[in-house]
């Protein structure tokens, strides 16, 4: 018998009180956060307030004995009868593409190009305040522990030599890149040292002396395992990297990549085949676009001769540093001027426009957001890669910063953060294709306000969003298909006004990175057609602001639960605009 039903039959034999049974689901989210703790020290510390000392225990024990709790835990909140069926849909993706994650053994090749464990370090000390002394030894404990986690890293990849699953050339020698950047003889001067450098006054001198020491030891054992690192990607990595671009020609590539697309486009539903066709598609139509523009503007020539026009032209691109970052503040000051147009809720945590670090920029893409800690009071930021000026035209711009700031990236991370009442997990959850699909949609709302200046501008927004059209085709062509680099860059080169940096460096990214990449226009087409289908069901009772808050108002969800959620709110709006007709 059901406890709820045990509970109403004993209220009618004896009147007294009883409490609420409590929701099985309750208990199995302690389970799910010691889970967390054990395996994650990041994701632990965005799950409560303990800063953390180390880095993943990524050896092949640690992840077996992490599946394993993973899988059993899984079984268990699939079971759980619970009147909180969002979070348990939340906790059963999570699991899941964990278990798939230890299945696919993706830590052979534990880096993306423009991400991974060398990259790690790197961010988290850019996110680091040192405000006491507790926090600067935790800090120090993270830098003595590097060589270890890098050590575990090169185990892996070892193995995947040995297994034949290894990176392609490319975007191992963009890892190659960052490595090399962090290894300084000064110490002093490293990235890694920075936190320690910058104590708070709160921390007493004779203290701060005393662990400014102890951090120049541990930042100088980091760097070793820096060095140590790169020696063995030289002398034993890069000479057995894979000479194909995708991951179809290695044993059992095409399983593998079929599970990446299923994790990152978040229970769309999509097969790779099918991918491939809405990126034709979507190419087709956006080119369209785009030569009705090019049309406007009188230009006299060819579509490819447009493309060499932005690409060449001095007007197009900033001559300073300073300039290009000049323009991306002043652009997201006009975004945040037009969110009351769209949104009720706005986030409290504000935004900042910066550089990406110097020692990562040739490698990184265009832009990027990096989230803040609303606990903390520390603002996200949106970063703009001020590397190779030649290659970053002001047309794209604001498509961009409407991608990684407002309405974009900072606001619904910001404001998922800010959900009251919701466990961590469901305030730090991102669903790439939710995630990302709403930063390009994002994209669209700009375009849609009237953001975009000039129709250089308007033609940079569709070139943006060619961009990801041509993501769908080329990733699929790399990593389902076996295309070459060649091939995967050809719809780009074609089709879009991205630089030819830019264009290597996506590609290169997409080796590195099978599946991510088609998360952004399948998330995004998700959400545009829940609003036309919401536009007419409801007509001129449809509320954009209305709309927004409930896409956003459970923050990240995957796709086939957004789904189910606008279509419940269109059902309850049509049936108040019913009742409430004369």
């Amino acid at each position: 018998m059901k406890p709820v039903l045990c509970a109403v039959l004993f209220a009618l034999i004896a009147p007294v009180a009883v409490a609420a049974p409590e929701d099985p689901l309750d208990a199995l989210i302690g389970q799910y956060e010691t889970h967390v703790r054990q395996g994650d020290p990041d994701q632990a510390g965005e799950m409560s307030d303990a800063e953390p000392v180390a880095w993943r225990d990524v050896s092949p024990g640690a992840l077996a004995a992490r599946a394993a709790r993973a899988e059993a835990l899984l079984a268990e909140i699939k079971a759980a009868e619970t009147a909180r069926t969002l979070d348990q849909a939340i906790l059963a993706r999570l699991l899941t593409d964990e278990i798939n994650e230890y299945r696919t053994d993706s830590v052979r090749i534990p880096f993306t190009g423009d991400w991974g464990f060398q990259a790690e370090p790197v961010f988290a000390a850019m996110r680091y305040r040192v405000r006491t002394a507790e926090e600067a030894e935790a800090w120090i404990a993270r830098l003595n522990d590097v060589p270890r986690y890098f050590a575990q890293n090169r185990a892996n990849m070892t193995r995947g030599i040995e297994s034949g699953w290894t990176s392609n050339i490319d975007p191992l020698n963009t890892v190659r890149e960052q490595i090399a950047a962090q290894i300084t003889e000064d110490v002093a001067a490293s990235e890694l040292y920075r936190p320690l450098a910058e104590i708070g006054e709160g921390v007493d001198p004779e203290s701060r002396s005393r662990l400014q020491e102890k951090g120049l030891e541990a930042a100088g054992r980091a760097i070793a395992a820096y060095r140590e690192t790169l020696a063995y990607i030289d002398e034993t990595y890069a000479p057995a990297a894979r000479v194909g671009a995708g991951i179809a020609g290695l044993e059992g590539g095409r399983e593998v990549y079929a599970a990446l697309v299923g994790t990152h486009t978040a229970g769309a539903g999509y097969s790779a085949e099918e991918i491939h066709a809405i990126g034709l598609t979507e190419v087709a139509r956006i080119r369209a676009a785009m030569e009705a523009i090019i049309a406007e503007t009188g230009f006299e020539g060819s579509f490819a001769d447009f493309l060499v026009f932005l690409r060449t032209d001095p007007q197009f691109y900033a001559q300073t540093d300073g300039e290009l970052m000049a323009a991306a503040k002043e652009i997201s000051g006009r975004l945040d001027a037009i969110l009351p147009l769209y949104f009720n809720r706005l986030p409290r945590l504000g935004y900042t426009v910066d550089p990406v670090p110097a020692s990562i920029a040739p490698g990184y893409t265009s832009g990027r957001y990096m989230s803040g800690d609303p606990a903390e009071g520390r603002k996200g930021a949106y970063l703009v890669n001020t590397y190779a000026l030649d290659q970053r035209p002001l047309y794209e711009l604001p498509a961009l910063s409407a991608h990684e700031a407002v309405p974009g990236h900072h606001l619904q991370i910001a404001l998922a953060q800010e959900m009251e009442g919701q466990p961590r997990f469901r305030q730090n959850y991102y669903a790439t294709a939710f995630g990302e699909g709403w930063g390009l949609y994002a994209e669209w709302i700009a375009s849609e306000a009237g953001l975009m200046q000039t129709p250089y501008e308007e033609f940079g927004a569709l070139s943006m969003e060619m961009w990801r059209a041509c993501r769908l085709v080329s990733d699929t062509g790399l990593h389902w298909y076996g295309w070459s680099r060649e091939e995967a860059e050809a719809c780009f080169i074609e089709n879009t006004a991205l630089s030819p940096l830019n264009i290597q460096t996506e590609v290169t990214r997409y080796i590195g990175w099978p599946g991510q990449a088609t998360a952004y226009k399948i998330g995004e087409l998700k959400i545009r057609a829940l609003r036309a289908d919401a536009e007419a069901a409801l007509g001129s009772a449809f509320d954009i602001r209305a709309f927004h808050d409930v896409v956003l108002g459970q923050g990240a969800v995957p796709m086939d639960v957004l789904e189910m959620q606008v279509k419940n709110w269109v059902a309850a709006q049509a049936g108040q605009a019913k009742a409430a007709a004369p």
